[in-house]
């Protein structure tokens, strides 16, 4: 049977490309001997169902323990109505339990009990039932929410002391957030703010990226069974690019081997990693959509947004800085610092932010275009500057971050450009004072510096040069636009003000200067 890579779900031996699934969860066997109750908390889609499957049947195949995994998700749907969620989870678990363990070992008839005693009740007859200690692995625990999920974890808690006879031996939740990031009001941002209900837990655990090397462990198996060769380089850059996120390295594979490249003979290079890059953004699966609602909490914006324009962080409360990190948006870089978590999600956060902003677009004609289909710098400026007066005031009332709201419109404005068969890439970092951004069209290459004029600040236009300076020799270029938003207040209309300049930056390289 032929195998693939997994971009959905928990991976299978049998048809996917898959490493050891325990290796990057060391130690658990050692928590379950302590009869340890626990959490496993790391972003999705990086193995965490994978992992705690296949433990949970190494456990049981060795004869010691009766361990199953079981999901807490379809209680998600009766938010105020534990009793509900109860019955509803029950029945799921029962389900797993028969499909994943031998007959011995079943679970009994789960025991009538009153909403919100349901679950403790069947654990524990389920416990003093089984022959062998009860190990249970409690998936999509942070789906719950509200009476829910506090009865739920109220229930895991009281029952704890019986272990192992009257309850489970050991005991996981697994999902996205640590426990005092679980949600209590629907839709909301409400926190524990505690690890209490579950002030049991001996451990908090997450799970860790490839590393490089495990990168190419996993592409080699793709090797193996096809002869198709990925080149040394194309690993690191996928590496690279990645950080080793799981389902990156996964999706990158994917689209190269399915649908790039799809005759086996042919080598996999590093410059088909950077198409199937380029096609994940614009194309937002399933995974980089989901960082959308994400990225509208509160908390998070208070990173994320001035991270974008390269501003220092106000004083963010260290758990909301590990919050990001849980959650897989960010990381703490070699050199120090908060950091986007890898390239390709410091591409798709602000696509995802300028969404709103791009769909507001009125409709513009590509005049930036020659007859034959080049880009025309100087009739790009032009086209921008038009919009940019006509268009720029309402505009910014519909991207969702106040601050970065300027730099989101223009980058949907330059998506409309890049449409049609071109790349933008953009960089920015924690103190910077700036984003950049790389317009790439056919043989045109367009790099913009951009800045804002805050409030009691100097014109930035000296620091903004010097910049570009230095992001235009990176990129081999003579000529590029630094564009100043001014946020100053008592300004006349976006219209008004809007103008142009000529410029020469220290190294005497001539640039276009936008204020707006």
């Amino acid at each position: 049977m032929p195998k693939w890579f997994n971009t959905a779900g928990p991976c299978k031996a049998d048809i996917h490309y898959m490493l050891p699934p325990l290796t990057r969860l060391p130690q658990l066997e050692r928590l379950i001997e302590q009869q340890g109750y626990f959490v496993i908390h790391a972003p999705r889609q990086t193995g965490k169902t994978t992992a705690m499957l296949a433990l949970a049947q190494h456990l049981t195949a060795i004869g010691q323990y009766t361990a199953v995994m079981v999901s807490a998700e379809v209680g998600a749907a009766f938010p105020h109505d534990p009793g509900a969620a109860e019955k509803a989870m029950l029945d799921a678990w029962n389900d797993d339990a028969t499909f994943w363990l031998p007959p011995e070992l079943y679970p009994p008839e789960f025991p009538v009990s009153e909403p919100g005693r349901q679950i403790g009740a069947a654990l524990s007859a389920w416990a003093q039932q089984s022959s062998r200690p009860l190990v249970v692995f409690i998936d999509e625990i942070d789906s719950l929410q509200d009476e829910t999920l506090i009865s739920v974890l109220r229930q895991l808690r009281n029952g704890y002391p019986k272990r192992p006879n009257g309850f489970p031996q050991a005991l996981a939740l697994i999902g996205v957030r640590d426990v005092r990031d679980y949600k209590l009001a629907s839709g909301g941002s409400r926190r524990l703010n505690t690890s209490s209900p579950f002030n049991i837990k001996i451990k908090s655990l997450t799970l860790r990226n490839f590393t490089c090397t495990e990168v190419a462990q996993l592409y080699e198996q793709h090797t193996t069974e096809t002869g198709q060769v990925f080149e040394r380089e194309a690993v690191e850059r996928a590496f690279g690019l990645t950080q080793g996120q799981p389902w990156l390295v996964n999706a990158l594979a994917k689209e190269i081997v399915e649908e790039l490249v799809t005759e086996p003979t042919q080598l996999i290079t590093v410059d088909h990693i950077e198409t199937a890059k380029e096609i994940l953004i614009q194309r937002q699966d399933t995974h980089l959509d989901s960082l959308a609602s994400i990225l509208r909490e509160d908390r998070v914006r208070a990173v994320i947004e001035p991270m974008l324009i390269g501003q220092e962080l106000a004083d963010i409360p260290q758990d909301d800085l590990q919050f990001l990190i849980d959650l897989g948006l960010c990381r703490m870089s070699s050199q120090g610092g908060l950091a986007i978590a890898n390239p390709i999600y410091q591409e798709v956060l602000p696509l995802v932010l300028s969404q709103t902003p791009q769909a507001s677009l009125p409709q513009i004609s590509p005049s930036w275009l020659t007859p034959e289909g080049k880009l025309d710098q100087e009739q790009l400026l032009q086209a921008f500057l038009s919009f940019w007066r006509q268009h720029g005031e309402p505009l910014l009332k519909s991207a969702p971050y106040h601050e970065i709201a300027p730099h989101l419109v223009l980058m949907a404005f330059l998506h409309r450009v890049v449409n049609g068969g071109g790349t933008l890439e953009r960089e920015y970092a924690i103190g910077s004072d700036r984003m950049d951004l790389c317009l790439r069209y056919g043989d045109v290459t367009l790099a913009m510096e951009l800045k804002v004029w805050r409030q009691g600040r100097p014109d930035p236009i000296q620091a903004g040069l010097d910049q570009l300076d230095r992001y235009l020799a990176g990129l081999g270029l003579e000529t590029g636009w630094l564009v100043i938003f001014d946020q100053r207040q008592g300004l006349p209309p976006i219209a008004e003000r809007t103008t142009t300049e000529s410029a020469k930056t220290p190294c005497d390289r001539p640039v276009v200067v936008i204020r707006g």
